[in-house]
């Protein structure tokens, strides 16, 4: 449990940096890029501590599809970007995938102990 806690402060703080870098574009001081930079560190070495016992795999995955899926919904609230239907259908294409990546990891750990039992 405490990995995953783990892979979701990774995620959270990739959240932020990403988002980060569009105040930086924004502003004009460099207090966005110290956050940007900052998060994003921050983020890899939490992702780093999350794969020790979470499959590199699905921690990625999660890592990376979650981000995108939390910075796009920001994006449009907090940018005004648009959020067409060929948008909303990746996302939806990309939750699908994780949710195969995680479901297919979970299966072949089974296998893994089954084999070792015998």
């Amino acid at each position: 449990m405490f990995y995953w806690l783990l892979l979701a402060l990774a995620i959270v703080a990739e959240i932020t940096g990403t988002l980060s870098m569009r105040w930086a574009n924004e502003g004009d001081g460099v207090a966005g890029y110290i956050i940007m930079l900052a998060m994003i560190a921050i983020s890899y070495i939490f992702l780093a501590f999350a794969v020790k016992r979470i499959a590199l795999g699905v921690a990625y995955a999660m890592w990376e599809g979650i981000g995108i899926l939390f910075i796009t919904f920001f994006s449009v609230l907090l940018f005004n970007e648009s959020l067409s239907v060929m948008k909303l259908a990746g996302l939806g294409t990309l939750v699908a995938g994780i949710a195969l990546i995680k479901s297919g990891t979970r299966t072949q750990e089974k296998t893994e102990v089954a084999h070792a039992a015998v």
